[in-house]
């Protein structure tokens, strides 16, 4: 159903809300696993270390060989053999003797302590040993790290680096993780140009194609964006092979609410628009419709709006189809000027939080000042019937921090 009327902002994320999701998963070369989304539980393979190894170089010894030591009673022991890391040694050890050893060489049979390097004095092919050592004193023991059977890692987990260090070391060459969200990006607009320093009379960089590649990005999926002139034929055409391609489709420019911009028309046309206008400063001219069974977000072509828009009703539906569901998290802090909202609005208001006096200044700009980015670090979010806010009062934020995901 067309909602020509304008919806408030919760009512607009129901109706994206109502949207079916379907979460695809992909089987992935372990490598490739920074920063994806693991779906599947990693449940240890093998025992690591998957034997008693030494912890230290030094000399491989029986504890109770040296169990009465001391510097007026020390105990000389034989070296009767050296193993490094990757090798073993054959010699099953007896009281009396002592083998030199690597750190993560193999323990010896007999062996059940390490004597550090530098605890001894080695000469004449033996070491004096005048302090005891404890029984398994700087043995690392077999499935101390990781315990064959035990699950790590649960499906939903973000890997980073650290991440896949553990997962190798449980046995995985391939993971199963949650696919990225291909996202088509249709930027519409005659006056759009590349950046230059050169630009004609009536022209405008395209800001935004760069804004989305980031903020796609940082909701984990991958953008393929095409930029679109004012003409119908044109656009309609790019609007019907992006549904077809990709997970969801993000289109900027054209979506006002008068008549002559032309994407809300052509989503009427081709499908089913549910959103179109919200009661939201900025961002009012957002919509939001389905063709061939694919989400499309039409995005107001004002950088400022473009932003507010995304965060507010694109982002964790991306996310959402990686199975992230995350809530927008805002804190209650004080306003450290007046900050002027509409009552009648949804108010997104960038500001300046200042974490360590808990009190947040609203950025004192013209609503289509781009760098205003530059100059926050947070939105005030002032919801219908709030109204001016006075210095002073809480008021809640979202900080930018909080809408990406690690």
């Amino acid at each position: 159903m067309y909602h020509s009327n304008m919806l408030n902002a919760e009512k607009t994320r129901e109706l994206i809300e109502e949207f079916k999701i379907t979460v695809e998963k992909e089987t992935i070369d372990l490598k490739d696993g920074n920063s994806r989304i693991l779906a599947q539980e990693i449940i240890v393979m093998v025992d690591v270390p998957p034997f008693n190894r030494s912890a230290m170089d030094g000399y491989a010894i029986i504890a109770d060989d040296v169990s009465t030591t001391s510097e007026s009673n020390p105990k000389y022991l034989e070296i009767v053999d050296e193993v490094g890391a990757g090798s073993i040694s054959n010699h099953h050890l007896k009281l009396g003797e002592a083998i030199q050893i690597a750190t993560g060489a193999q323990m010896p049979s007999g062996a059940d302590a390490i004597i550090m390097e530098e605890d001894i004095e080695s000469y004449n092919g033996k070491i004096k040993v005048e302090s005891p050592v404890s029984y398994n004193n700087d043995v690392a023991l077999i499935g101390e790290d990781l315990k064959k059977g035990e699950i790590i890692l649960s499906e939903g987990q973000i890997l980073g680096p650290h991440h896949l260090s553990v997962i190798a070391s449980a046995g995985y060459k391939e993971i199963t993780v949650f696919k990225k969200p291909d996202i088509g990006v249709i930027i519409t607009g005659n006056e759009l140009v590349e950046p230059s320093i050169n630009i004609k009379p009536g022209m405008i960089i395209n800001s935004n194609k760069y804004a989305l590649y980031g903020v796609i990005e940082d909701s984990k999926a991958v953008s393929y964006v095409k930029q679109c002139p004012d003409n119908k034929e044109e656009l309609m055409n790019h609007v019907i092979e992006a549904v077809k391609k990709y997970d969801a489709v993000i289109t900027t420019g054209g979506t006002a609410i008068s008549k002559g911009d032309l994407i809300v028309g052509i989503v009427e046309e081709l499908g089913e628009v549910r959103v179109h206008g919200v009661s939201m400063k900025p961002g009012k001219p957002f919509g939001f419709g389905i063709v061939d069974k694919t989400p499309v977000f039409m995005l107001s072509g004002y950088p400022v709006a473009v932003a507010v828009q995304y965060d507010m009703f694109v982002r964790n539906f991306i996310l959402k189809l990686q199975n992230i569901h995350k809530k927008m998290d805002m804190i209650t802090v004080i306003a450290g000027e007046n900050v002027r909202s509409s009552p009648d609005k949804y108010n997104v208001i960038r500001a300046n939080f200042k974490e360590d006096e808990g009190i947040v200044y609203p950025i004192r700009t013209k609503a289509g000042i781009n760098k205003s980015v530059l100059m926050s670090n947070c939105y005030i979010i002032a919801e219908e019937g709030v109204g001016m806010i006075k210095k002073g009062e809480k008021c809640n934020i979202l900080k930018y921090s909080s809408l990406k995901v690690c």
